[in-house]
């Protein structure tokens, strides 16, 4: 095959055009040496290009000298058309001693390891400084958490530093979430042979945390909640806190009447109190006539995994089939006050039948979602701590071979056209943090 030769030629530097896969990375330092060395002892080395006028190296050098003022410049071209591998080899052998440094994703993208290797660039030195690599990721990390409070991804864990340091402020207010919540009772008439599987008993109190991430991330500036099922104080503490307007409603007078005063304990003199409604949410249509909701966030009963009362109305200690239609019916209504473009958020986890099969009630409030025209858009699981987990986990895998559940599902639906919610939603201004911290020492 007939050696490939390159001849000089001058071209115009608004001609030349960058490679897409250029693996050199301009560093300041690196484009500073050259345009010194340029001053200094003029532009000794030609830039190469193909046929077409795509630059296979000189990328540097062509930038700078068009900050410079150049016009014209001096480039090797070859005498024919190279290949895409030939391209590729000039890219890594003619920049392996130019400013820069090397973009590791891009080669391992577009380049194979042995030709690299073939090219003259030892690639598993790499010379990567894993310590500077962990600087750089808990950076990232570090920018997140102070744009959004925690990161947006779609796991949530609840054991970090973080999100455990955000809760003691919250808990420190004297939110007592728990107050007003009996531990959970059994349905009547019931018996665990033939139930299959003894429901959950005991109080549990909704993540702090959690709630200020859904108003956060998911709801306008000083928009109103709605919260079919209101449950402890903490959702309606949180948002008073936060500036926002909250209805909630529970079944529960006495849960009522113990938010209403864990609410004056915290918020004391404030000028925006949460509201608390006392009634079934079958009637949320009628309870919260006119309320118009920017933010439907809520955490249902997740089917009969904690039976909350013997109360008729209490959709918890119905059959899976009656809870389904009633609950559909709920959020129908429930999304019905939620303004066009417009997060609704529910808080779920499945629960098992009595023959111990899951029932599939977080496909079902999707689907309960969907069928009202608000569509899912994220889906996010919340790691929990493990807690008593550890001692029931060993006994339900060993009878059953049931593992044990450490999660739950946080549901995020839209109403409306997504191409509305930059113009909707601004980015998040959390300086409240810092005075809030502040206030608490």
């Amino acid at each position: 095959m007939k050696r490939i030769t390159w001849k000089i030629e001058k071209r115009k530097l608004a001609d030349l055009k960058p490679h897409p896969k250029n693996p050199r990375q301009f560093t300041e330092k690196g484009l500073k040496d050259l345009e010194n060395s340029i001053n200094s002892i003029g532009f000794m080395q030609p830039i190469n290009i193909n046929q077409d006028g795509v630059i296979l190296s000189g990328h540097a050098r062509t930038l700078k000298l068009k900050e410079m003022g150049e016009t014209e410049v001096d480039v090797y071209v070859p005498d024919r058309m190279l290949t895409p591998k030939q391209e590729e080899e000039v890219l890594v052998r003619a920049n392996a001693n130019t400013a820069g440094k090397w973009d590791w994703d891009l080669l391992a993208n577009n380049f194979e390891l042995e030709e690299i290797n073939e090219w003259g660039l030892e690639v598993p030195d790499m010379e990567i400084d894993e310590e500077e690599l962990e600087a750089k990721e808990d950076e990232k990390h570090k920018k997140l958490t102070d744009r959004f409070i925690i990161p947006p991804f779609s796991v949530l864990d609840t054991k970090q530093g973080a999100w455990q340091q955000r809760k003691n402020y919250w808990l420190s207010l004297g939110i007592k979430s728990e107050l007003g919540r009996d531990a959970e009772c059994l349905p009547t008439g019931f018996n665990e042979k033939n139930y299959g599987v003894k429901p959950m008993t005991g109080t549990s109190i909704f993540d702090p945390v959690l709630c200020e991430l859904a108003y956060q991330w998911f709801n306008v500036p000083n928009g109103n909640i709605l919260d079919p099922f209101a449950g402890g104080s903490v959702r309606g503490i949180v948002a008073a806190k936060l500036g926002y307007q909250y209805v909630g409603n529970d079944l529960s007078q006495k849960q009522i009447d113990a938010n209403r005063i864990n609410a004056k304990e915290v918020l004391q003199d404030a000028e925006i109190y949460p509201t608390w409604t006392c009634g079934d949410s079958l009637k949320i249509d009628t309870i919260a006539k006119d309320y118009k909701a920017d933010l439907v966030f809520s955490c249902p009963p997740y089917a009969d995994l904690k039976i909350y009362s013997d109360a008729k109305e209490d959709i918890s200690n119905m059959p899976y089939n009656e809870f389904l239609k009633i609950y559909r019916e709920i959020i129908r209504k429930s999304c019905d006050t939620l303004k066009q473009d417009r997060f609704a958020v529910f808080v779920v986890g499945d629960a098992r039948d009595k023959k111990g099969f899951y029932q599939n009630f977080v496909s079902d409030t999707i689907k309960a979602f969907i069928d009202c025209g608000v569509l899912l858009y994220n889906e996010i699981i919340l790691v929990n701590a493990v807690g008593t987990l550890a001692i029931r986990a060993g006994r339900q895998f060993s009878v059953g071979r049931k593992v044990g559940k450490q999660h739950q599902n946080v549901l995020v639906f839209y109403k409306g056209n997504p191409k509305n919610i930059k113009a909707n939603y601004p980015e998040l201004d959390l300086s409240y943090i810092e005075e809030q911290e502040a206030e608490n020492n």
